[in-house]
C-alpha cells in the first residue's frame, strides 16, 4: 500500500465520524439541510437583525476607511497592517477555488436560482464578519516588537473570562485553535496545491502534459515561493496580499465581464432564470428549497463568515478603534460572494453552459472558453493565484493558532514554516481523499466555538458600536480629507 493510501486509510474513520455529525442532514420538505449550514445561516440572520442591517448603513464608511480617510487619527495605533492590507490578507484566504469550482457545483445542483440565495447569504454574512473582526482587534495581544496575535482564540479566552467563564472560554479557544491548525494544513495548503497542479496539467495537455507526472516539482516550486513570502511574517504576507489580491480579482472579474459583454443579448434571460429559479421549482433539484440550500451553502463555505479564520487576519489592522476594522470586514463577503461568486454564476448561465454534463472547474473553464478560446488559460492562472493566496493566509492562521497553544516561540514558528512548505510538495504529488475531508471538517468545526463566543459577546460589540458612531457624529473621529 502506498504512503498516501496508508495516510488516507488512517484518517478516514475520524473524518467520517466528524463529517457525519457536522453535515448531518435535516430533511426540509424532502431536501437535506446540513446542521453546520444551519448553524452559520441562523447566526448571520441574528447578527443582521441585532445590528440593524449594518451592511446597508455602514458600507460607505467601510469604503472610506479603506481609502485612508481616517489615517491621520490612527498613525500611532498598534498593528502590523493597514486597513486595506488586513482586508487583502483576509480576502486572500477566502477567495479561492470555491469561487470558481464551488459555484459551478452549486448551480449545477440547485439551478440558476441558487445564485439569488448565494447573494442573499453573502449579504447576511457581512454582519457576522463585522462582529468577529471587531472582537479580534479588541482582544488581540500586542507585543513590544510591534507584532500582533489575535483572532477567536483570544476573544474567546479574554472576553469570556471577563464574564466569569474563563475555563469555558479557554476550552472553546483550544478547540478552535486545534481545528484551525488541521484546516490550515489540509484545505488551506495541500488541497490548494493539489487542485492548482491539476488545473495546470489540464490546460497543458492533460495526461499527455509534461507536468502530468511532476507534481513533486510543481509542489517544490510553490513551496519555495511560499517560503519566500511567509518568512517575513504578517507584514510580509500583508504586503504580498495587497498586491496579489487586487490583481487576481481584477483579472478574474475582467475576464468574466468580457464573457458577459460578449453575450450581452442574453443578460435578460440570465436574470430571469436566476429570479424564476429562486422562487419556483422548475428545473431545480429539490425545488425552491434546493436552490436556497445550494446558494446558502456556497456562500457560507466561500466567505467563511462565522468560521473565525478571517478574524485572525483582521486582528493585525493598524487602528485604535476595533469597530473600524469591523466596518472594513463588511467588504469581505461582499467582494468574495456578492461580486466574485456572482460573476462565476453569471458566466455559466449567460453562456448557456448550465445544462452541460460538466461540473466544477471544468464547467467554469468551458463557459469562459466559449467566449475566447484561450480564456481557460486565464482561468488557470486565476486558479493558481487564488490557491497561492489562500495558502499564504492559511499559513498565518495555522501559525497563530499553534502559537496560542505553545506560546510565541521562534523555534515553533520556524518548524511550522518548514512543515507547511513541505505539505505543499506532498499535496501536489499525492491523492488526498479523506485527508481533505478531515481538513474540511476541521474548518467547519471552528464555527461551533466561534459563534458561541460571538453570541455571548455581541452586546459588548453593540455598545462599542454606539460609542464609535457617537464619536463620528461629534467629530472626535474626523475625516482627514
Amino acid at each position: 500500500m502506498s504512503l498516501d493510501a496508508q495516510i488516507n486509510a488512517a484518517i478516514a474513520p475520524v473524518s467520517d465520524a466528524i463529517s457525519s455529525t457536522l453535515f448531518y442532514p435535516i430533511e426540509l420538505a424532502g431536501t437535506p439541510f446540513p446542521l453546520i449550514l444551519g448553524w452559520l445561516v441562523i447566526a448571520s440572520f441574528i447578527f443582521t437583525g441585532y445590528f440593524g442591517f449594518l451592511q446597508l448603513r455602514g458600507l460607505g464608511h467601510s469604503v472610506r476607511l479603506i481609502q485612508g480617510k481616517y489615517r491621520a487619527k490612527n498613525c500611532d495605533a498598534a498593528g502590523e497592517a493597514s486597513h486595506f492590507q488586513a482586508l487583502s490578507m483576509a480576502l486572500s484566504g477566502t477567495v479561492g477555488l470555491g469561487n470558481i469550482a464551488g459555484v459551478a457545483v452549486a448551480i449545477s445542483i440547485g439551478g440558476a436560482g441558487a445564485t439569488f440565495w448565494m447573494i442573499l447569504a453573502g449579504f447576511l454574512g457581512m454582519a457576522t464578519k463585522f462582529v468577529e473582526c471587531t472582537l479580534a482587534v479588541k482582544y488581540r495581544n500586542e507585543y513590544p516588537d510591534g507584532s500582533i496575535s489575535g483572532g477567536p482564540m483570544y476573544y474567546l479566552t479574554k472576553g469570556l473570562a471577563q464574564r466569569g467563564m474563563g475555563t469555558f472560554g479557554r476550552a472553546l479557544a483550544i478547540l478552535f485553535a486545534l481545528c484551525c491548525i488541521g484546516g490550515s494544513i489540509g484545505a488551506g495548503n495541500m488541497f490548494q496545491a493539489n487542485q492548482s497542479f491539476q488545473q495546470v496539467v489540464n490546460v497543458t495537455g492533460g495526461s499527455g502534459s509534461w507536468w502530468a507526472d511532476k507534481g513533486w516539482l510543481f509542489g517544490l516550486i510553490i513551496a519555495v515561493v511560499l517560503g519566500c513570502v511567509i518568512i517575513g511574517g504578517a507584514r510580509s504576507i500583508a504586503r504580498v496580499a495587497e498586491k496579489i489580491v487586487p490583481f487576481m480579482v481584477l483579472l478574474y472579474v475582467s475576464a468574466a465581464l468580457f464573457v458577459i459583454a460578449s453575450n450581452i443579448e442574453h443578460i435578460g434571460y440570465a436574470v430571469q432564470q436566476i429570479l424564476e429559479g429562486a422562487f419556483t421549482s422548475a428545473g431545480v433539484t429539490g425545488g425552491v428549497l434546493g436552490a436556497l440550500i445550494q446558494g446558502f451553502k456556497r456562500a457560507a463555505f466561500s466567505n467563511e463568515a462565522g468560521i473565525g479564520s478571517a478574524a485572525i487576519a483582521h486582528a493585525t489592522a493598524r487602528t485604535k478603534h476595533p469597530i473600524s476594522e469591523g466596518y472594513v470586514a463588511l467588504l469581505e463577503p461582499f467582494i468574495d460572494t456578492v461580486v466574485i461568486c456572482t460573476m462565476t454564476a453569471l458566466v455559466i448561465i449567460i453562456t448557456g453552459r448550465l445544462d452541460s454534463e460538466l461540473t466544477g472547474v471544468q464547467l467554469t473553464s468551458d463557459a469562459f472558453g466559449s467566449a475566447v478560446s484561450w480564456f481557460p488559460l486565464v482561468l488557470a492562472v486565476s486558479v493558481v493565484m487564488f490557491a497561492f493566496s489562500t495558502m499564504i493566509s492559511w499559513f498565518y492562521y495555522g501559525l497563530k493558532a499553534l502559537t496560542y497553544i505553545t506560546g510565541e516561540r521562534p523555534g515553533v514558528e520556524l518548524a511550522f514554516k518548514l512543515f507547511f512548505c513541505s505539505c505543499a510538495v506532498i499535496g501536489s504529488s499525492m491523492s488526498l481523499g479523506p485527508v481533505i475531508d478531515f481538513s474540511d471538517a476541521m474548518i467547519f468545526l471552528m464555527a461551533i466555538p466561534n459563534i458561541i463566543g460571538l453570541y455571548i459577546l455581541m452586546p459588548e460589540v453593540k455598545r462599542d458600536l454606539k460609542i464609535y458612531q457617537a464619536k463620528l457624529r461629534s467629530g472626535e473621529i474626523a475625516r482627514t480629507r
